[in-house]
């Protein structure tokens, strides 16, 4: 029988390792996952360890560290593999060995400092360094210039580094990065290399940084190690700290496709065995941490750039996560291996479900980033919002059970759905109630915009779920008080949601929820006004300019996403670019008081034409079940929005912790 994948499934040489299949795992930040000397952690080591088991070929961990003195870097946020050497080998080769035991290979990520990107929740005190004195992204501060004995020692550092990777059974190493805008992108970049000495002027002289890096590697390491690059051909810098679209005309004020060919040649010319490819800058970083709103596949045609410029291994990440997509890629000769990032965060046996041909048991990525990027910034920790035991898979195992329960669980939403999951991996006997006709909740409605499609994938991946673990599915019923004590449940899970919030504005007939319009049950017509700018509000607003309508966001607070934003910047920043890039009109401090014949009265603003209004002014607990039960029902429990509003990753989690102690 032939496999329609099996080209995905062919091994590939990088220098001299060879990989048993073309998926990688991408680099992501591995905050939470060092020990306090440098070292991996069992976090770590089980993290890693995990996703080599799910059957992807080569792991390429995250960022991990050379250098903490010219540039700190809080330890131990991240792995330092030149802080306690002695550590690093040990517990470096403890994961080795196991990622070993199942064919799979793993390259060590190392990294010559963050510079002018450095983020301040995680990484050490200041003034930060860069190569010249250049502004801070995010801080109002002038980087310090580093000095030519400081980057020697970095590059010296490399070499020990990698030596120390090597010993702890590494089977290669990815230099960070000619790629995002870190420091030695920085060397590599003109708008932030001012120097006049032998590391500034020209591209040879700005790649120097980079060159005597890998050279000092294949010297200590020897020249069959294989050193790969994490590279960006492209910046998409309109200016410092501003970003463009996609399908924006701009200038480049980063490095263009053109500077961004000569560089990739002269790289592998210095030694580099594979590049891997994106494209943005921190300056830009919704290219480099691409939210929903960036199509799939967006470094597609990058790396087929750089597959028609070098002679060495291309590997692409970007939304790669549809197996159709990747084929594309490969089979279509624009990259040799398939990169994924965060849809390993959410399911890390996404390859070996792939090659089994279990496609629809792939717990899809949502590219919500709230468990991934956005805690990293906020909490220095890496997670997962629809996988809660990513990075933690030995703290929170399923625990097996002694006696089975019977759990009725109301509302099909993520918190009913997992924690009918979880429960029946446990050996429990759930049953789910949900009053609408498919399962998702408010996977439905947010899922409506095309942007946002894989939040009805995960939907239908609990649907697929549910039913493989046989568990009973009662849709299209609303079940009462009543009937919920005389089923004599040992234990019952209510998770009835939140209900939108409404007020009236006099017309209520043309006043819809943004619910309502998203489900298509309410036609907005040609004109609409969304009152709150809000994280719905917006991506509402969005959603209808795209169908050409003509939109108007009115909200009472001084900014859009001024509260429940996105945790992750990249993607609160784009949308916050999009609505003016799609002609939406934005009225701040402002509130709406009536509507009547087609005409919004503001209160501070003249009144505006529409044919609709749509509230989304946020939500509110639909908890009366709980409460009509509460002192009846020995056990119970009250999960997600029912409980208190918040988001997918939250309703998600507090059902894995309940229904994993149950």
């Amino acid at each position: 029988m032939s496999f329609k994948y099996q080209k995905l499934f062919t091994p590939i040489t990088i220098g001299k390792c060879t990989i048993k299949n073309r998926f990688a795992m991408a680099p992501m930040g591995p905050l939470g996952l060092a020990d306090a000397e440098g070292g991996f952690n069992q976090r770590g080591i089980d993290y890693y360890t995990a996703r080599a088991k799910g059957g992807t070929g080569l792991i390429i961990t995250g960022v991990t560290f050379v250098d903490n003195v010219i540039e700190e870097h809080g330890m131990p946020n991240c792995p330092c593999s030149t802080h306690n050497p002695v550590q690093f080998i040990r517990t470096g080769r403890e994961m080795t060995e196991r990622i070993h035991a199942y064919n799979a290979k793993i390259f060590l990520q190392m990294s010559g400092g963050f510079g002018r990107v450095t983020i301040p929740t995680n990484l050490g005190e200041f003034p930060p360094v860069a190569p010249s004195p250049i502004q801070h992204r995010w801080l109002d501060k002038t980087c310090r210039e580093l000095t030519k004995d400081e980057i020697n020692t970095i590059v010296k550092q490399f070499g020990k580094g990698a030596y120390n990777a090597k010993r702890a059974g590494f089977d290669g190493v990815q230099i960070h990065a000619v790629h995002e805008g870190y420091l030695i992108d920085q060397f590599a970049i003109s708008l932030f290399n001012h120097r006049t000495d032998e590391y500034g002027g020209s591209l040879e002289n700005r790649l120097r940084f980079a060159k005597e890096i890998v050279q000092e590697i294949k010297i200590t390491c020897g020249a069959d190690f294989p050193v790969t690059l994490r590279y960006s051909p492209k910046s998409f810098i309109k200016n410092l700290r501003d970003g463009a679209l996609p399908d924006e005309e701009f200038e480049e004020k980063g490095r263009d496709l053109d500077e961004g060919i000569i560089a990739a040649k002269l790289l592998v010319e210095y030694g580099y065995d594979a590049l891997d490819t994106d494209v943005g800058s921190y300056d830009s970083w919704w290219w480099s941490h691409p939210p929903m709103y960036q199509k799939k596949g967006l470094y597609m045609p990058f790396a087929k750039l750089m597959k028609n410029t070098v002679n060495v291994p291309i590997i692409c990440a970007g939304r790669m996560d549809n197996p159709n997509l990747a084929l594309k890629a490969v089979d279509e000769n624009i990259t040799d291996m398939i990169s994924l990032g965060r849809p390993l965060l959410a399911d890390p046996d996404y390859v070996n479900k792939l090659r089994s041909g279990k496609i629809e048991f792939i717990r899809p990525c949502i590219s919500c980033q709230e468990g991934c990027m956005g805690r990293i910034q906020e909490y220095s920790t890496l997670n997962c919002a629809v996988n809660p035991q990513a990075c933690r898979e030995r703290a929170t195992a399923i625990n097996p059970i002694l006696v089975p329960k019977k759990v009725i669980i109301v509302g099909g939403g993520v918190s009913g759905c997992e924690a009918a999951r979880v429960l029946a991996l446990r050996g429990h006997k759930p049953e789910l109630f949900e009053k609408g006709s498919r399962l998702g909740g408010n996977l439905l409605p947010g899922g409506a915009p095309s942007f946002k499609d894989d939040d009805i994938a995960l939907a239908n991946w609990y649907a697929s779920t549910l039913k493989d673990l046989n568990v009973p599915i009662h849709l299209n019923t609303t079940v009462s008080k009543d009937e919920i004590i005389s089923a004599n449940a040992d234990t019952v899970i209510i998770a009835t949601g939140s209900l939108p919030k409404v007020l009236s504005l006099g017309d209520d007939e043309k006043v819809f929820t943004a619910e309502q319009v998203l489900m298509k049950e309410k036609d907005p017509g040609k004109a609409t006004v969304v009152i709150g700018g809000g994280l719905v509000g917006c991506e509402t607003a969005l959603w209808l300019a795209q169908q050409g309508k003509k939109v108007t966001i009115i909200e009472a607070l001084d900014k859009l996403l001024a509260v429940n934003k996105p945790l992750c910047h990249a993607n609160s920043e784009m949308l916050e670019k999009l609505i003016p890039f799609n002609n939406i009109n934005v009225i701040t401090n402002c509130k709406a008081i009536s509507y009547n014949e087609d005409k919004l009265t503001l209160d501070n603003r003249e009144a505006i034409n529409c044919d609709s209004v749509i509230l989304s002014v946020g939500y509110v607990e639909n908890n009366n079940l709980y409460k009509d039960l509460e002192f009846e029902i020995p056990e119970i429990y009250l999960l997600g929005d029912a409980k208190k509003v918040s988001n997918i990753m939250y309703g998600i989690w507090d059902a894995y912790e309940v229904a994993n102690h149950i």
